[in-house]
């Protein structure tokens, strides 16, 4: 085994104190394959229990915090109390090899593809018609209901706490809700959360992390860990929605205003994390993870993401960051690290059959509308995205069954 893969594998301990056994991350993958009113299945806990040893620190897919924030239609949602307990047992799942379990909480705002279906229309930043996945319109939000969807982030938080997660995920990246207000492309207000300046382009967020906050410092239990995940740089061809510099300076105000544990960046496209920075400026042409990494200068860790998926790519995006996140590969290889481990990583295999899948308990619909989006990462080969298509024709013939609490252990 190369020695360097050592350094995949030493500890590393989050400004609060808690000791991650190495630096992997097991990063949101949502593999539809709840209900469709959005409660855990055992199609979802058993996913999760064969991964509960994949990664020190995990982080579920996409929750909901109201149903026009949602993204896929057998996500889950965690948007009143009636998902607590579903919650719960994906938590306990989630942990029972000793791992810390976090839950990603979302609202996909105008790419709400599953909102645009049911109701045909979607709330953003900004009024605006658009096309796909069919003609809708985009509501531009109230300052009501920019108050109240802080709330409901609120009330996911204490929820999540409820269920027994070690912390919650504040998703600011990949053109969801929170991040089309701090960008100019889709933000065109004039008000108090207009694209006028940094700082109002910044305050959707910022009030979202203080009222998360408020929520952890009074119900949390200790060390309770509050992560964000963003996209530092928006750009299209050669026009700007914000630049790296100005996500920094904003970078900021987060760690000033919530007592953030890491930072995990995330993007469209192949290998993200070797993104570099492309609009104009001293950054030009510049890794961006290394310029978000050096402006932390390890205030709090950094999560490299996007196309990680080798020991030796692994190894690379730890260069300019503290941990790296994988999301397709641990579908399809949950024994990645424990190869590593055992200094086999040349029996590291991603590629699957669909006679593994039940060995591997992928749910049999699980990659509804996801395997184009593995499609456009390529974090899998295309043999192993075209098996795993497969998969999307048993939807007509699964009826995923919610989780019996009671007859939980």
């Amino acid at each position: 085994m190369n020695m360097n893969y050592n350094t995949l594998l030493k500890p590393l301990t989050l400004p609060n104190g808690i000791v991650l056994n190495n630096r992997f991350v097991l990063s949101p993958m949502t593999t539809n394959s709840s209900t469709q009113d959005g409660h855990i299945t055992e199609a979802d806990i058993n996913y999760a229990r064969r991964r509960a040893h994949s990664a020190p620190l995990q982080v579920t897919g996409a929750a909901y915090i109201e149903p026009y924030g949602q993204l896929f239609e057998y996500g889950f949602s965690i948007t009143d109390d009636s998902c607590i307990p579903g919650l719960t047992t994906l938590a306990n799942a989630m942990k029972q090899d000793g791992n810390k379990a976090i839950l990603q909480l979302t609202h996909a705002g105008r790419f709400s593809n599953q909102a645009i279906l049911n109701f045909g229309q979607v709330y953003g930043p900004s009024a605006m018609t658009l096309n796909s996945p069919i003609k809708h319109e985009v509501l531009s939000m109230t300052t009501d209901k920019i108050k109240s969807v802080i709330q409901q982030y609120a009330d996911a938080t204490s929820r999540a706490i409820k269920a027994g997660f070690d912390g919650v995920e504040i998703s600011a990246a990949q053109r969801l809700l929170i991040q089309t207000f701090f960008s100019t492309f889709s933000n065109l207000r004039t008000d108090a959360y207009g694209s006028q300046n940094l700082e109002n382009r910044s305050r959707f967020e910022l009030e979202i992390l203080k009222a998360v906050q408020n929520v952890i410092d009074q119900e949390a239990p200790p060390q309770f860990i509050l992560g964000y995940r963003a996209t530092p740089e928006e750009t299209r061809g050669s026009n700007v929605g914000y630049t790296v510099d100005e996500f920094n300076r904003h970078l900021d105000w987060v760690l000033e205003t919530a007592n953030i544990q890491y930072l995990a960046i995330a993007s469209w496209g192949r290998q993200i994390y070797q993104n570099k920075v492309r609009s104009e400026g001293k950054y030009n042409g510049e890794y961006v993870n290394a310029v978000v990494y050096q402006y932390l200068n390890g205030r709090i860790p950094l999560i490299a993401s996007g196309g990680i998926n080798s020991p030796d790519s692994a190894l690379d995006a730890l260069q300019n960051a503290d941990m790296v996140g994988m999301s397709s590969p641990f579908v399809t290889e949950p024994d990645f690290v424990t190869k590593l481990k055992e200094q086999r990583p040349e029996d590291i295999d991603l590629h699957i059959t669909l006679e593994d899948i039940d060995e591997l308990a992928i749910p049999y619909a699980a990659f509804k509308d996801i395997v184009k989006m593995m499609d456009y990462g390529e974090g899998l080969k295309k043999e192993t995205r075209d098996e795993l298509r497969k998969l999307e024709t048993n939807y007509d013939a699964v009826n995923y069954k919610e989780v019996d609490h009671e007859n939980e252990t």
